[in-house]
């Protein structure tokens, strides 16, 4: 019986290590055959290392399939090859499973294949290393946020995904049949965020969410992480702080602790950071307006317009202090102009990434508001009684993670981001 740990991954071959046994084990990416020996790359999550191959183990594996997964037994030695300081001088050589001659892309990227191709071969696809750093980098992203969180004092939380009423707002919801009733999938945590500000104060939600838009583009998804906050007895400026510090913190992970993976990525993107410019909605206007775009106070900001406010602020900004009616029914406004609300969107160029602000946590507003929005207060009936419980004032915001990965590395379609990108047309793998 062939055993089928190993004891040391390919990143760990040393000095130390010259001269002992050990196993490793992963997938053959490359095979030279030169006749009395071979020479053959194993690849593994943390690199590659190559192996030599005499004896009787030398049949075997100038026969096997690349990306075939193998162990391998052997003694450590100094190589003299250019890309590997040390290499195993192999004993046994056992394959565990073979890979089909003919695959459906080239995992190792030396062939280019179509994304449409790749995303069908996804797990195959992450045995490049360039693709599977973009993955490393995605989950050291999502560590630092909620590290970050927890020191903050968000305790991190977990709300439905089938929700029973379309009540979040007026966006497109999926609907279905949930035992002979109609049942949503969320679009947002929103409103059960908000009422769990009431016992747990700071709270966090890293999770799946869903939009019913027919959108074509590069970075719309009909399914989505998004990274959701809410805290009481806090000021949306409050909130604009903690997204900086947010994608500061990302930012600088990346920069000096993932410098491996940033390289194999082949990131394009600027990873330097300095504090985001925060402008108003008025002064965006005004800025537009020197650049020949005439726009009326309440006009919302088209993807042309953004592009252009990118050109002047270079990298990520903030807009503040939009028009109340832009907003949804939840947000405040501001006090000394009741025409503006105390919200605010991070964008890189024409790119959405947050979009937060401070909410209304007075019933009677709310139900107001909802009425001027032509939206019936009954529908929001569980949501609006939490309301009557000693609700605290509070504020919070919603992060696409994934657009924001897309914007760190420097993608130019978000599904190089996202391992199973779902829309409109994507429902497989």
């Amino acid at each position: 019986m062939v055993d089928i740990h190993r004891t040391h991954y390919s990143n760990q071959l040393s000095d130390n290590l010259v001269g002992q046994q050990v196993r490793v084990a992963g997938w053959v990416e490359d095979i030279r055959d030169i006749g009395k020996l071979a020479f053959v790359v194993l690849r593994d999550v943390t690199g590659a290392c190559q192996l030599v191959v005499t004896g009787e183990s030398l049949p075997v594996a100038v026969q096997t399939p690349r990306q075939s997964a193998v162990v391998v037994s052997g003694t450590v030695q100094k190589s003299k090859a250019r890309d590997f300081p040390y290499e195993v001088k192999v004993t046994e050589f056992s394959i565990l499973a073979k890979a089909a001659n003919q695959l459906p892309i080239d995992p190792t990227g030396r062939v280019e294949s179509a994304s449409d191709k790749r995303l069908d071969a996804r797990a195959l696809d992450l045995r490049n290393p360039r693709v599977a750093a973009i993955f490393r980098l995605r989950s050291a992203g999502l560590e630092v946020i909620r590290d970050t969180l927890r020191k903050e004092n968000f305790s991190e939380v977990n709300t439905p995904k089938i929700i029973g009423s379309a009540s979040e707002g007026g966006a497109n919801l999926f609907g279905f049949d949930y035992f002979k009733r109609k049942a949503y999938l969320a679009q947002s945590p929103q409103l059960y965020k908000e009422q769990l500000t009431l016992g747990f104060d700071r709270v966090f939600e890293i999770g799946p969410y869903f939009r019913a838009e027919n959108s074509h583009t590069v970075r719309h998804l009909t399914e989505f992480i998004s990274v959701d906050v809410e805290a009481a007895f806090t000021d949306y400026t409050d909130i604009i702080d903690l997204v900086e510090k947010l994608v500061g913190n990302v930012i600088g992970e990346f920069r000096d602790k993932r410098k491996a993976d940033v390289e194999l990525a082949g990131l394009e993107s600027d990873l330097s950071f300095t504090k985001i410019d925060r402008l108003t909605y008025e002064q965006c206007l005004d800025e537009l307006s020197k650049e020949g775009e005439k726009l009326e106070f309440g006009d919302d900001l088209s993807d042309a317009a953004l592009r252009r406010l990118g050109e002047i602020h270079r990298g990520f900004y903030f807009i503040m202090d939009w028009p109340l009616k832009l907003k949804p029914f939840y947000i405040h406004e501001k006090e000394d102009d009741p025409r503006l609300s105390k919200s605010f969107d991070l964008q890189y160029g024409y790119l959405e990434l947050v979009s937060g602000g401070r909410r209304l946590h007075d019933s009677d507003r709310l139900k107001s508001r909802l009425v001027k929005q032509g939206l019936n207060p009954a529908s929001f009936s569980d949501h609006l009684k939490a309301f009557d419980w000693g609700m605290p004032p509070h504020s919070g915001m919603g992060l696409g993670f994934d657009r924001l990965m897309m914007v760190l590395t420097g993608a130019q379609n978000i599904r190089d981001v996202v391992l199973y990108p779902r829309d409109t047309e994507r429902l497989t793998p």
